[in-house]
Parts: C-alpha cells; sequence; structure tokens
C-alpha cells in the first residue's frame, strides 16, 4: 500500500521555479520577520552604546568639573582683588565682585548653550540603525517591483 499522498509527491517534485505561491509567501513571511527581529536588535545595541557612551562622558565631564570650579573660584577671586586695586577704594568692595560676576555670568550661559546643543536628540540617534532600515526598505521595494 503506497503511503505516500498524491500532495506529497508533487511537493517533492517541485523545483525552486515551481515554488507554490504560499511557499513563497511562507519565505517571505519567515525573512521578514528575521529582518525586523534584526534591525530591532540592532537599534537596541546601538541605542545602549549611545547611552553608554553619553554616561562615561558625563562621568568624565563631571570630574572635571569639579576641578576647574576649585581652580575657577580661585582665578575668580584673583580677579575681584586684582580689579580692586584699579577702582576707587571706597567703590571697589562691592563694583568688583559685581564686574566679574557680570563677566563670568555670560561666559557660562555660552558655555550653557553649547552644551545643550551637543546634547541635543540629534546626536543621540541611532544613524547606523536608520540607515539600515532605509537600505532594507528600498530593496524590499525593489523585489516587491
Amino acid at each position: 500500500m503506497d503511503t505516500t499522498t498524491p500532495d506529497s509527491s508533487r511537493a517533492e517534485r517541485l523545483t525552486d521555479g515551481e515554488r507554490s505561491l504560499v511557499s513563497l509567501f511562507v519565505d517571505l513571511w519567515r525573512e521578514t520577520s528575521t529582518l525586523v527581529h534584526d534591525e530591532v536588535e540592532l537599534a537596541r545595541v546601538e541605542v545602549s552604546e549611545k547611552i553608554d557612551k553619553a554616561g562615561t562622558a558625563l562621568a568624565v565631564i563631571a570630574t572635571a568639573a569639579i576641578f576647574l570650579f576649585a581652580g575657577f573660584l580661585m582665578l575668580l577671586l584673583a580677579a575681584v582683588n586684582a580689579l580692586a586695586i584699579l577702582l576707587p577704594e571706597d567703590m571697589a568692595p562691592w563694583l568688583s565682585p559685581l564686574i566679574v560676576g557680570v563677566v563670568v555670568l555670560f561666559a557660562g550661559m555660552i558655555a550653557l548653550s553649547k552644551g545643550r546643543r551637543d546634547l541635543s536628540a540629534r546626536n543621540l540617534k541611532p544613524e547606523r540603525t536608520l540607515e539600515s532600515v532605509k537600505r532594507d526598505s528600498e530593496l524590499v521595494k525593489e523585489h516587491v517591483k
């Protein structure tokens, strides 16, 4: 008694050029699922790398800021004392710290503006993932045509 069904013997005879439409859709679904999974994994890894990099950079900046701040305070004290020598004696105690303070605030605003610009979302964007998704999208469009 023959245990093979007509459908199974037909399936065994199919070559790659004669594959059924269902089989092609199954393959397309499987490959698309794999592609999406790989893209999500790439995005996760890349975002994780960007976060680690930003965290490390912020820690180094914080450490440097402590030392810079201490040195900067000393320089400001020296600038206030030097300016006090140049100003009239009755105005020096309040005017020299005011002048130095205004200059320091102006410099601080410039530095803050640059720092905010450098930490913008544009600089933390997962560029490799976006480029890969774009390439994959174009490849799918080419195969669909």
